[in-house]
């Protein structure tokens, strides 16, 4: 008797403590501690406010415990597209309006919402975008303001009747890319005299319109620059460049909830006036790094 009583004790507390290991792994699947956290690879464009956005995820991501390794600078978007595709990349800072022109250059969106929408129908499987930010920074066309003066130009369309006496500077992929050389034959009608290749917004762009190597430049709406060299962006009356919202396009297998979270965090504290300044700080030399910390410190992050 007394041994049989032993076996049934000894049943009873393996059948018990089987049972306690169970609830306790339902318990922090359920509350997100045993969410696998797999690192996650960073990638930008190769100008330097993409650097700086992909670095504000990058450390946005590890302050909340989601470890990430950097791959800045890959290239065009024709490139790094490819990246986030084959899974080279996991995550970089994109446009709304100018991806999805990109995408799909007979997309027509009506407004921002609209935008998103027809962005997210047009991403590649797997790929995934996030919430947009309310920070914008779309391609402009831009003269220096005496030229625009001299020419009577606020439009984009005012450059028609003289185009073809003039020299258009911007990064390589305006030869082929729709919301560019293309765009602007399509769209406006407009033919340039030369299209010389500098760099996408970047200090090669503005020495060549400072320097009258060429007249008209690809420069971005966030640039400091354009107003500290008395530059002026033309009016885009034709919407071939579309919205450009922030937004984080991320591959789908790696939107955890937590770094969904973190990036929605991020994405509705950045604004265009925080581009501006922090483009401002990085012309004067600040590093990436150091900026991207200090709004991070600033938003809570």
């Amino acid at each position: 008797m007394i041994t049989q009583v032993t076996f049934h004790w000894n049943s009873t507390i393996k059948k018990f403590f089987v049972l306690s290991i169970f609830a306790i792994i339902s318990v922090l699947i359920s509350s997100g501690c045993a969410e696998k956290t797999e690192e996650i690879t960073v990638g930008s464009a190769d100008f330097s406010e993409g650097q700086l956005l992909a670095t504000i995820y990058s450390h946005g991501l590890k302050r909340n415990g989601i470890p990430t390794k950097e791959k800045l600078n890959i290239g065009s978007r024709e490139i790094y597209m490819k990246a986030i595709e084959d899974g080279s990349i996991d995550l970089l800072p994109e446009y709304s309006g100018t991806l999805l022109s990109f995408l799909n250059k007979d997309a027509s969106p009506q407004n921002e919402d609209d935008t998103m929408i027809q962005l997210r129908d047009e991403l590649p499987d797997a790929i995934i975008a996030l919430q947009p930010s309310e920070a914008e920074n779309v391609d402009t066309l831009t003269v220096r303001k005496d030229f625009a003066e001299e020419n009577d130009l606020e439009n984009i369309s005012d450059l028609k009747g003289i185009s073809k006496d003039l020299v258009l500077a911007g990064p390589a992929e305006w030869k082929s890319r729709y919301a560019g050389v293309p765009g602007l034959e399509d769209v406006y009608g407009i033919v340039f005299k030369k299209f010389k290749v500098f760099d996408a917004g970047g200090p090669l762009t503005l020495t060549a319109l400072k320097n009258n190597q060429a007249q008209v430049g690809d420069m971005f709406s966030s640039d400091p620059a354009i107003e500290n060299n008395d530059l002026v962006s033309l009016e885009d009356d034709k919407n071939l460049f579309g919205s450009a919202r922030v937004v984080p396009i991320i591959r789908d297998d790696k939107a955890t909830d937590n770094v969904v979270d973190t990036l929605n965090s991020i994405s509705s504290k950045l604004t265009t006036q925080d581009l501006m300044d922090m483009n401002a700080k990085i012309a004067n030399r600040e590093s990436i790094n150091s900026v991207a910390d200090n709004w991070l410190d600033a938003n809570g992050f």
